[in-house]
């Protein structure tokens, strides 16, 4: 039997998270934790062996506070997930807004009589930017805290993190309205590759963190979906470069 306690919090944010997530990473006993912050009583909850006054010390030495404990409960070993269990996670928010993009640039061709590559990728690649730009903004401090844990500009410069999702913002409405196309593709292709360096360093190092592809709203974790994402915007902007920017 693996031991899970609940506790409320004052933690608010994907950055409260960051903050706190190498505390906890650390700490032996800790099998598993996680943060729901979409409760009201923003609770953590911990699996493992570790005494509640552990917990108490752990948060409070991140700068945060326990209210208290909300239950104590056993789950069988085998119901619990991991991080990058199927079960535990989904990208369905994902997948839904992709295909939601692709119905768009497809209803817009529909409309104009006649199919260009060129332009429909112009037009899914300003949806895609202004779309994730939207869900990041939604908790830009939020998104700048998760952000900078993998990003590698954003860990050096915090700022950049509270930037990028405006950076999204300007090529989404550049692509839209087909300003300037060799400067958009090209700063896409800088953006998204150096974008892609933080997502495969993860990888590679196997580390179980959030992805913030969509910001804080939703729960996705940092997985080889996140770097066809951001491989997906790089090759369309190589794409539209050689074919003259547009």
């Amino acid at each position: 039997m693996n031991s899970s306690r609940q506790y409320k919090t004052n933690l608010r944010c994907g950055a409260c998270i960051a903050t706190l997530k190498p505390y906890l990473d650390q700490a032996p006993d800790v099998d598993r934790w996680e943060v729901d912050l979409a409760s009201p009583d923003k609770v953590l909850t911990i699996e493992g062996k570790v005494a509640p006054e552990k917990v108490i010390e752990l948060v409070s030495r991140a700068g945060y506070q326990v209210l208290g404990e909300i239950a104590e409960k056993t789950v069988p070993v085998v119901e619990s997930h991991s991080a990058d269990s199927p079960a535990a996670i989904t990208y369905f928010p994902l997948l839904l807004l992709v295909a939601f993009l692709f119905v768009i640039v497809a209803l817009i061709e529909l409309r104009i009589g006649s199919f260009a590559w060129g332009r429909a990728m112009g037009n899914f690649m300003g949806s895609f930017f202004l779309a994730f730009s939207f869900f990041k903004l939604l908790d830009l401090k939020g998104f700048a805290g998760n952000y900078r844990s993998y990003d590698v500009v954003a860990r050096k410069f915090p700022l950049y993190g509270y930037v990028y999702p405006f950076i999204e913002l300007i090529l989404g409405i550049a692509y839209i309205s087909a300003f300037q196309p060799f400067g958009t593709n090209l700063l896409t292709l800088v953006v998204m590759s150096v974008s892609s360096i933080g997502v495969i360093q993860s990888l590679l190092n196997k580390r179980k963190i959030r992805c913030a592809c969509l910001g804080t709203i939703f729960n996705l974790p940092m997985s080889t979906v996140t770097l066809v994402e951001d491989g997906l915007m790089v090759c369309m902007a190589v794409l539209a470069l050689l074919a003259g920017g547009h």
